[in-house]
């Protein structure tokens, strides 16, 4: 009792409509699905509001709990019919600005705004804010158990956060270097040693250049971005030639074919890893690959590292 038809047992009664048995046996649409979701995750965060929740008086006579559909739309200055159809999964598409006047009309978290955002398909605006960038024990205590991998740690700006020893013995220490100097871009522009050490290294600056545009993005108007990129377009020819071209690329992974003043020429796999916490933190990591013996020169570099050399 209760149980729905397939479209094989609706088959068996003449005057189906054929267009309905069609329909029951099409795979379901993505989207009409994303919609119903939407839906159904608003109602849910609407029923779990109360109206003293939001100021409104709750009045003597409720049959459903939390907020009605006419009060969360209010709230939002948005139509009640508009607001119903998009609760019930209908082909409405809320713009972004609908879209973040309903987030603060349901009290949304970070977490939940994310997720509303992309059942409706949007992308959610970015507010990004320049705050002190610090590394937390977690990500230092995976940084220090790299041993045989070069890695550190980068901000929003690609400076170097933190960093191990290995990072050390090939790219050096960067405890020695002071604001801007601490960066990636400064050191593989303005970097003696970096242009040096790096093999094809137009290329590879070419990307890194590329790549910082892309993410920079995010914080044009940044009064600490704007004071690197003028200070590179004064200390860099290749910078200040390169910068105008508006060149954009993201490039996660990779090989690096470095030539070390000392153990000579290494090859190490690159990979970018973002940290999930909201901000713009990642951890570079070079592991040291067969070719060119590199695993063996690392190690007698890793013991010959003056302890005063070593990170803390």
């Amino acid at each position: 009792m209760g149980q729905r038809k397939s479209a094989k047992q609706f088959k068996l009664y003449p005057g189906i409509d054929t267009a309905i048995i069609a329909a029951m046996d099409a795979p379901p649409n993505p989207d009409e699905s994303r919609r119903r979701e939407l839906g159904a995750f608003l109602r849910s965060r609407r029923e779990r509001l109360s109206p003293s929740d939001t100021g409104i008086a709750a009045g003597t006579r409720r049959r459903t709990p939390g907020l009605r559909r006419e009060e969360v739309a209010m709230i939002a200055g948005v139509g009640t019919t508009w607001y119903t159809w998009l609760e019930q999964g209908r082909e409405v598409r809320p713009s972004v600005e609908v879209l973040t006047a309903l987030c603060e009309a349901l009290r949304l978290d970070a977490v939940e705004k994310r997720h509303l955002f992309i059942l409706a398909g949007r992308q959610q605006p970015e507010r990004r804010v320049a705050a002190p960038e610090k590394v937390d024990g977690p990500l230092l205590h995976m940084l220090q158990s790299l041993v045989l991998q070069p890695a550190y740690v980068v901000g929003r700006r690609w400076d170097v956060l933190a960093w191990n020893d290995a990072a050390v013995a090939i790219f050096g220490d960067y405890g020695l270097l002071e604001g801007d100097a601490r960066n990636i871009v400064h050191l593989v522009f303005t970097s003696p040693h970096h242009r040096r050490l790096l093999v094809d290294w137009e290329d590879l600056a070419h990307i890194v250049l590329a790549s910082f545009r892309a993410e920079s993005a995010k914080y044009v108007g940044d009064p600490d971005f704007d004071r690197l990129i003028a200070l590179m377009m004064r200390s860099s020819p290749e910078f200040r030639d390169w910068w105008p071209r508006r060149d954009v690329a993201r490039r996660l992974t990779g090989v690096k074919h470095v030539r070390h003043p000392t153990a000579g020429a290494m090859a190490f796999g690159h990979m970018s890893l973002s940290i999930d916490d909201g901000s713009d933190i990642r951890l570079i990591v070079y592991t040291p690959l067969a070719e060119q013996n590199s695993i063996a020169k690392l190690r007698k570099l890793l013991d010959d590292l003056p302890a005063e050399r070593r990170s803390a």
